[in-house]
């Protein structure tokens, strides 16, 4: 576990011992037609290297492979019906280039003008551009991190 992730994980714990029942989950985010296809599975603790691992053999339709994932933890106390999600991580890449406004601007191709357009007006300084499957653009939030990660080889039709 990084740092980063033990840190995480020492907060996690701290807000969790107000519940009497908790599940970590994670999600897997890959290219979709119009938003991201996403698979849930559940796993043990918020490791970064369990999450990678587990990656590599997740396929959405079009054989669509994952460009990041996100921990959640579920939880609720007796009172509560279901559970909720009571924690977050940020998005964790599955390796991507970073690239600045500036970068998109300066580069000014015709092919991102859209791109363009929505950093600036939804104030982006920063995106991902993933080609783990299908390429895929999306913003980098200030606590999202991307992982040196390599993409296992091009999957077969299921």
């Amino acid at each position: 576990m990084t740092k980063a992730d033990t840190s995480l994980k020492a907060d996690l714990d701290a807000r969790l011992k107000q519940f009497s029942v908790s599940k970590h989950f994670v999600t897997f985010y890959s290219p979709g037609t119009f938003l991201a296809e996403t698979s849930e599975y559940p796993i043990d603790a918020w490791d970064t290297a369990v999450a990678m691992k587990m990656a590599d053999r997740v396929t959405e339709r079009h054989n669509a492979t994952p460009y990041a994932f996100r921990f959640t933890t579920r939880s609720r106390t007796p009172e509560d019906l279901d559970s909720h999600v009571t924690a977050t991580s940020p998005f964790y890449f599955l390796g991507g280039t970073i690239e600045t406004l500036a970068e998109v601007e300066a580069r000014n191709d015709p092919k991102e003008s859209t791109l363009r357009s929505n950093m600036r007006g939804n104030g982006y300084d920063r995106v991902v551009v993933n080609g783990n499957s299908w390429k895929w653009v999306q913003p980098l939030e200030k606590d999202d991190v991307v992982l040196d990660y390599k993409p296992p080889k091009k999957r077969k039709d299921k």
